[in-house]
């Protein structure tokens, strides 16, 4: 789970990420034209994304089609669910305890 915290530590990861999981399979000109940077510096990154197993390629002639593996983000999702709940659960009373001041 590390790998994945590493790989989605970067902003830039991140919109490759959102990119993918918005428009589908991409290669890497597509996933370059509006990141101001070169293919190279996207492949370098893409690389970290895909040693982390959150996305995997073909290859489609000359270009490589990158896809989207939402797994190891569900994994971290369920990782961090209880932190979610106790944060919901102290909000919660926050707004109770809000709610009983406007009261009086």
């Amino acid at each position: 789970m590390s790998d994945t915290f590493l790989a989605i530590s970067d902003p830039t990861r991140r919109r490759i990420l959102n990119r993918l999981r918005t428009q589908g399979s991409l290669s890497v000109t597509e996933l370059s034209e509006p990141l101001s940077m070169t293919r190279q510096a996207v492949t370098k990154h893409l690389d970290v994304l895909e040693r982390a197993g959150l996305l995997e390629h073909r290859r489609q002639g000359r270009k490589r089609i990158h896809r989207l593996k939402a797994q190891p983000l569900e994994d971290v999702a369920d990782w961090l669910a209880p932190y979610a709940a106790a944060w919901d659960r102290r909000l919660s009373r926050l707004q109770t305890h809000l709610e009983e001041d406007d009261s009086t």
